[in-house]
């Protein structure tokens, strides 16, 4: 085995099949990951050429987007993904690496989804954030790190992301305050 790596056996059909298991810094340095203001590191892949006017999109978006923009989004165990909104709706999509939580609050409720491939676990290969939610999210094993992407529609646009702020939170989720504390500043 070469110094460094680490692998997993698996026994498929009588054979032994020698999976690399690859890092976060891996993931980070080949597919040129920058850190996200949120937490964790992404890189935009996709953004539509085509446009949605200001005037056919909903009020609470301040000009046109685009129909669709995509990122690749890596989460490490010790990093967190803080509460944040954005105006469109987030569909999130597991690529590698351990489960991840995604916590969303609403209303006065506060929804856990994973996101991973284990299916027998209660984990799903996509979630979706609605938009205006609130949401954050932790990798669920130690010394670990998830790559997802995230679909954003209509397209992302940095004038419609807020990061919480973690006193306003604690008003309005009073019941959520572990969560809270442990996705803000």
């Amino acid at each position: 085995m070469p110094n460094g790596c680490s692998f997993k056996f698996f026994i498929l059909s009588n054979a032994y099949l020698c999976l690399r298991m690859k890092t976060a810094d891996y993931w980070i340095n080949h597919l040129h990951l920058q850190v996200h203001p949120e937490g964790g590191f992404y890189k935009e892949t996709y953004r539509s050429a085509e446009r949605i006017a200001r005037e056919a999109l909903p009020k609470r978006f301040a000009g046109s987007r685009n129909f669709s923009t995509a990122i690749y989004f890596l989460l490490r165990s010790e990093d967190r993904s803080l509460f944040h909104r954005i105006q469109s709706d987030e569909l999130w999509h597991y690529h590698a690496g351990s489960s991840l939580s995604i916590f969303i609050l609403y209303d006065d409720i506060l929804s856990i989804q994973k996101l991973g491939p284990s299916l027998d676990n209660g984990e799903s290969l996509q979630v979706i954030v609605p938009a205006g939610c609130w949401f954050g999210a932790i990798v669920n094993d130690v010394n670990s790190y998830t790559l997802s992407g995230c679909t954003v529609s209509p397209g992302f646009d940095f004038e419609d992301f807020e990061i919480a702020d973690r006193a306003t939170l604690l008003k309005t989720f009073p019941a959520h305050q572990t969560i809270i504390e442990q996705l803000t500043k």
